[in-house]
């Protein structure tokens, strides 16, 4: 699993002499280098360029930003919808909470192409920009874990922590695959799971690509199946109650996680537990706002409410429009009123 990790690495990290984790970042996929682009005579960025594109121009913005279960590396991580809301959003603080890069997959069968190197890209622009980039290893980027402590191209690694809101309260941060037991206690049998997951998701992809020949919007039959399988149900409850009762014990207001790819926020005696949900069924973030209140955003559902509304706007133009009567010696000759 290290060596998956040392590889990935390698790849986004261009080769020096510097130590690895203090060396910045080429912003181009896999150190390809970037054509020379325009600039102004002061030095700053032309809108034509790379650095102005990348800056949203309507970009919202947080306080900060929670992410979680991407699973890079793999064909079912829903890149497109991913890329695109790092594309749509600003925020102080950027949490990757764990399983980005889905290193049990990377080690069974390489998959990485540009947009998932894009999705690298961003974070490490948005880290550049400003944002500071906490990344809290999971299971599935397990390999990471043993270099906690470490800056990794403007990106902090850390095993969790405690994030103080702006309206004052602590809530501990982490993946959560610790109060997995199958995960602690029974490693093999959570691989035989994930490859179960894993047809699960392809049968996930063929669906919503007959969906979108369709013309439907993306819909997660995954997801769809784990909130109706009794047991999956009773999974889910009994993991964010274990996880809320420690957040409890440590005294913290409530809990920030990961790993069931299930988003939600609960209260649990007055424990505060939110999950960030995933990027493979739900596509889902949670959100801080300036005063503290936080929301789980779900962004497929935005990019359809985005569609349909450029979609009607599109048709509203056309029923709108008005022929314009011909001119020239082509145009009708007037008639006289009677």
């Amino acid at each position: 699993m290290k060596k998956v990790a040392e590889n990935l690495l390698l790849q986004v990290l261009p080769s020096s002499g510097e130590p690895l984790f203090l060396r910045d970042i080429s912003p181009e996929p896999f150190g390809r280098k970037a054509p020379s682009q325009p600039s102004s005579p002061g030095g700053a960025p032309t809108p034509g360029s790379r650095e102005h594109s990348d800056i949203p121009k309507k970009a919202r913005h947080y306080r900060a930003v929670f992410i979680s279960d991407t699973h890079l590396g793999t064909r079912a991580a829903r890149v497109d919808l991913l890329l695109d809301f790092l594309k749509s959003v600003s925020c102080d603080k950027l949490f990757l909470v764990g399983d980005i890069i889905d290193g049990w997959q990377l080690k069974r069968t390489w998959y990485w192409d540009t947009t998932h190197n894009d999705v690298i890209r961003r974070v490490l622009k948005m880290a550049k920009q400003g944002t500071e980039v906490i990344y809290i290893p999971g299971n599935h980027d397990e390999a990471l874990r043993g270099f906690e402590g470490h800056n990794m191209a403007g990106v902090e690694l850390v095993p969790d922590m405690v994030y103080e809101a702006a309206n004052g309260k602590k809530y501990w941060v982490l993946h959560g695959d610790q109060f997995d037991g199958v995960v602690k206690y029974a490693k093999w049998l959570a691989h035989v799971g994930d490859r179960a997951y894993v047809m699960l998701l392809k049968l996930n992809t063929w669906v919503n690509w007959m969906r979108r020949k369709m013309g439907y919007s993306y819909w997660s039959l995954s997801k769809y199946l784990k909130q109706k399988v009794k047991n999956a149900v009773e999974y889910i409850g009994r993991f964010e109650e274990a996880v809320a009762g420690e957040a409890r014990r440590r005294g913290v207001d409530g809990v920030i996680c990961g790993h069931i790819h299930h988003a939600e926020r609960r209260f649990f005696d007055g424990i505060d537990y939110m999950n960030d949900g995933d990027w493979v069924e739900s596509c889902t973030a949670l959100v801080e706002y300036d005063d503290g209140r936080f929301e789980i955003l779900h962004w497929a559902d935005e990019v359809a409410a985005r569609e349909e509304k450029k979609n009607r706007g599109k048709g509203k133009g056309k029923k709108g429009r008005k022929e314009k009567a011909p001119k020239g010696p082509h145009a009708p000759a007037p008639v006289a009123a009677e």
